[in-house]
């Protein structure tokens, strides 16, 4: 298994944040216990991608790897420079929700909640038709008891002192070339622009509880298997009374007995007996909006297509709905009695159509078995 951390992530030593991100994510959801239960690889793969993104994530943590490798981040770890100095508490945030991104743009002021994905599987008729779905989701909400402060009770969060609010310092060095200016989070606020003395004894000062979570989500008429809805502001909630992120939700679809759906078109192979294909015959046929007329004209062959327009799938971008074709296969009988047998024999002697001998054998069986 990999040990460099931009292995781990799969992403170039010259990677954009947006890209580790992005990566993140992705192995993130491969590597997630609940999509892996029981497996303690997947486990420890997990927590290793948390590690590893917790460091390159922040700027400051991953110019100390580029220099120093991971001695560099050990050296650092539980220092001041730690955000909050609550390192065990944040990483079931950062395993969770992808934490540690730092505070875009360097601005100070509470860092925003994650986004979250969750899957849900509906039935074929509720994708058609629409329907209201619980889905569940483990995720971070604000503290009650310190109302999303992260300050214990009858306190409250103190401007940092090192940085005057910003949640930025600057840095002088002497270079060949001269002074170099540089700037990146407070160490001591964690870019946040506060500091909490009195941490609350609930969230330990970070503002936020993990916490189950069901919401009712309105699923549209017409989605299908890969289509993914975002529901604004219901994803994890900020640290220190940060904005939510958002919740996506990706839609299963479990299949149909019946139909085959291509895009908004519905198709199914509508076996009739070979009498009714011959004869011609007038058939109640089930859609998923109730019985319609089917007329099978006389000499129906196989491979014959009936549309019903507008009993598809309905446009989800737009008015109006896919069709249902049936295709006709016609079943031929194989288990035709004596008399049966005599019947169509008589047919094809009248059409002059040539036929194999009768089984002698087989109907002597039939007769004895019945005595």
């Amino acid at each position: 298994m990999p040990t460099d951390y931009y292995e781990i992530l799969g992403v170039r030593r010259d990677a954009s944040a947006e890209e580790i991100k992005k990566a993140y994510r992705q192995r993130a959801r491969e590597l997630h216990p609940d999509a892996n239960p029981g497996d303690d690889e997947a486990e420890a793969r997990f927590k290793e991608l948390g590690e590893a993104y917790e460091v390159l994530s922040d700027p400051t943590r991953r110019q100390r790897y580029d220099t120093f490798g991971h001695e560099g981040v050990r050296a650092g770890a539980g220092a001041a420079g730690e955000p909050f100095g609550f390192g065990g508490f944040s990483d079931i945030f950062d395993a969770f929700f992808g934490g540690g991104d730092g505070f875009a743009g360097g601005r100070a002021g509470p860092q925003a909640g994650a986004d979250i994905e969750q899957a849900v599987e509906i039935d074929f008729e509720q994708a058609v038709f629409g329907t209201e779905a619980p889905v569940t989701v483990r995720t971070a909400a604000p503290c009650d008891a310190c109302e999303a402060t992260g300050a214990a009770p009858g306190t409250h969060a103190e401007t940092c002192p090192d940085c005057q609010g910003s949640g930025q310092v600057r840095r002088v060095r002497q270079s060949i070339l001269g002074q170099m200016v540089t700037s990146g989070p407070c160490p001591r606020c964690g870019g946040a622009g506060q500091t909490i003395e009195s941490p609350c004894p609930e969230c330990r000062g970070e503002g936020r509880l993990i916490q189950d979570k069901t919401y009712t989500v309105d699923i549209p008429p017409g989605v299908d298997t890969g289509s993914t809805l975002r529901l604004g502001g219901l994803g994890a909630v900020g640290p220190r009374g940060g904005g939510h992120g958002d919740l996506y939700v990706h839609v299963r679809v479990r299949p149909h007995e019946r139909f085959q759906r291509e895009g908004d078109d519905l198709y199914e192979e509508l076996h009739v007996p070979f009498t009714q294909a011959a004869l011609g015959a007038e058939l109640s046929y089930e859609t998923l909006d109730g019985a319609e007329t089917l007329t099978l004209p006389r000499g129906t062959q196989t491979g014959r297509s009936f549309r019903f327009r507008g009993k598809g799938v309905p446009h989800v971008r737009g008015r109006g709905r896919g069709d249902l074709v049936a295709t006709v296969v016609v079943d031929v009988p194989t288990d035709l009695s004596e008399e049966q047998d005599a019947l169509v024999r008589q047919l094809a002697d009248q059409r002059s159509e040539q036929v194999a001998e009768p089984d002698t054998k087989l109907f002597s069986r039939l007769r004895s078995a019945f005595k």
